[in-house]
């Protein structure tokens, strides 16, 4: 019984430093660093304004080309130094045909299809600039995100900055648009705190800039280019920074079905990126970049979701041996397991028709979560995830 109470405790740990503990930990360290007077960095310079790509590698984009190029040329931002990018390989809707109406962008294309870091491999030799900004073709950017990234460039310690991802939501959400919201709010506290402690540990694809020279050809089976191209360029001994100013808008998921689709790749992709970037473990070469990235990233890609589900079996057998309907500790934790579970049972049951609850937003969402890397772990496992990125439909 001693031994199962700790393993227990220690699964509950596990669940709770992932996703709740190491935000508290992260607070109190930058206000201790901020009492201290150490967490000074150098600000960024709002008048350094290399050249800078724009880059966008698109598959079957046509009907989003004429908002994004809209948006691309009403961005803060001198014209002469901003130059436009679109690889568009595969794309066979008439993409690479639309492009070329517009004589500021350059536009390269190949019939077959390679998937997005094969588009981007390729495309790189392509890019002249000092600065290279990523982003997607079905994102808007704000107006002066570029400017914003590049000023951050101006620290040469920079070789990476992440903007924000931000979801468009309306009263009229489903699950999965008011899930998706309040989870990439958390994030982005958490990667502003990252960022001041020393690096965020891993860039958002729908915007991201790194130093143009630090670019390593990837893996042509990489499933989250957009995390090992960031982490790589950290491992060089450049820091991520971030800018939540500096942000792109896309609207949520259709729905949960489409939603847990891309966490299905996303988690299939992160474990994929954990091997591959295992020497990132090693706390003796990389100290505080291992803290944060095992912290933030590694335990919600393996150890969290298996603590979850293990606390289960075990919260029931130390719960009868107490006595389940009594009012001991252990019947209490799980019985509140089990209210977590309805509730996200309740959520899914509402969801599907069509009754939407707020409140039972976040534990649906955090299940579909937690579901979707044992979900992710058997693709990877199989080798059955496609590096070819199937885009998950979006709300309107």
């Amino acid at each position: 019984m001693t031994a199962l109470k700790i393993i227990f405790w220690i699964l509950l740990f596990v669940v709770f430093y992932a996703y709740i503990g190491y935000g508290i930990l992260l607070y109190i360290i930058i206000k201790i660093k901020r009492l201290a007077g150490l967490s000074k960095k150098t600000p960024p310079d709002p008048y350094y304004e290399p050249e800078v790509t724009l880059f966008i590698a698109a598959y079957n984009e046509k009907d989003f080309i004429a908002e994004k190029i809209k948006n691309s040329h009403e961005l803060d931002y001198p014209a002469e130094k901003l130059h436009m990018v679109w690889v568009t390989d595969g794309s066979d809707d008439g993409t690479p045909e639309e492009l070329k109406k517009y004589p500021d962008v350059e536009v390269y294309h190949l019939p077959e299809r390679s998937g997005k870091i094969g588009a981007m491999n390729r495309g790189m030799s392509f890019v002249k600039t000092p600065v290279v900004v990523f982003c997607d073709a079905n994102t808007l950017l704000g107006r002066e995100s570029i400017r914003r990234i590049v000023s951050l460039f101006s620290n040469p310690k920079v070789g990476c900055v992440s903007g924000e991802k931000r979801i468009f939501s309306n009263d009229k959400d489903a699950a999965a648009g008011a899930g998706e919201g309040l989870y990439w709010k958390y994030e982005s506290t958490l990667k502003k705190w990252d960022a001041e402690l020393y690096s965020v540990v891993g860039a958002a694809g729908e915007l991201f800039a790194i130093r143009t020279e630090l670019y390593r050809e990837v893996e042509r089976d990489t499933l989250l280019d957009d995390f090992i191209i960031s982490l790589r360029v950290a491992q060089d001994g450049y820091t991520i920074q971030y800018d939540p100013e500096a942000y792109a808008i896309e609207t949520a998921s259709a729905n949960v079905k489409e939603e847990l689709k891309r966490k299905i790749r996303i988690s299939a992709g992160g474990i994929q990126s954990v091997v591959r970037l295992r020497s990132l473990l090693n706390f003796f070469k990389y100290g505080t970049l291992s803290f944060q990235y095992i912290s933030h990233r590694v335990l919600r890609w393996t150890l969290a979701p298996l603590a979850l589900l293990f606390l289960i079996p075990v919260g029931l057998f130390l719960a009868l041996k107490e006595g389940i309907f009594g009012l001991g500790m252990f019947s209490l934790l799980f019985w509140l397991q089990m209210l977590f579970y309805f509730s996200a049972l309740l959520g899914w049951y509402l969801e599907n028709r069509l009754i939407r609850i707020k409140v039972l937003f976040v534990p649906y969402y955090f299940f579909i979560m937690n579901l979707s890397v044992f979900l992710g772990l058997k693709r990877y496992l199989k080798g059955s995830q496609s590096v070819n990125w199937e885009r998950a439909k979006r709300g309107v």
